[in-house]
């Protein structure tokens, strides 16, 4: 769980998120279960709701990503890493959190901000006829303003782990 033990209200956070999501995923599974009921037996559908499938399947991605770094499931090309001692990886941790993790997200979050606040402005709705309406696309949408901002908030932890174990020694 990084380099030092023991949540902090950061992963308390995430971790509540996390959770979130993972009941999303079992709701997405239980609509999915329905739109084939519905297609495969009774011949009809509801546009809205396969399309809500969709936008849970990317809400889980996203609000998932917290959790994951926080439990360092993240996708991570570690041959050299795996090998460290836990002060080296607090190092390759903090300098990764400083560097890359934070001025990407800020960036994400940056770029992100005037997508998420047009959909609110326009009162977006689908695209297509008889899809979700509003405010649900203005919702997912800000999902991906959430998400960098929940990433860095876990990296700051990961960050303040590792100084901990730097300082311990």
């Amino acid at each position: 769980m990084g380099p030092a033990t023991g949540d902090n209200l950061l992963d308390r956070i995430s971790t509540a998120i996390g959770h979130a999501a993972s009941w999303l995923t079992l709701f997405m599974v239980l609509v999915t279960f329905v739109v084939v009921v519905m297609r495969y037996v009774f011949d009809a559908g509801l546009i809205w709701v396969q399309e809500s499938v969709t936008w849970m399947h990317a809400a889980v991605f996203m609000l998932g990503a917290a959790y994951t770094l926080r439990d360092e499931e993240h996708v991570r090309v570690d041959v050299f890493y795996r090998n460290m001692n836990p002060r080296r990886r607090a190092w390759v941790d903090l300098v990764g959190v400083a560097i890359f993790l934070v001025p990407l997200c800020l960036f994400l979050a940056w770029n992100s901000f005037d997508f998420v606040t047009q959909s609110w402005r326009i009162r977006e709705m689908s695209r297509e006829s008889g899809g979700l309406p509003y405010p649900f696309v203005p919702l997912l949408k800000s999902v991906v303003l959430l998400m960098p901002l929940a990433v860095a908030m876990q990296g700051v932890s990961l960050f303040l782990k590792s100084l901990t174990v730097l300082r311990s020694r």
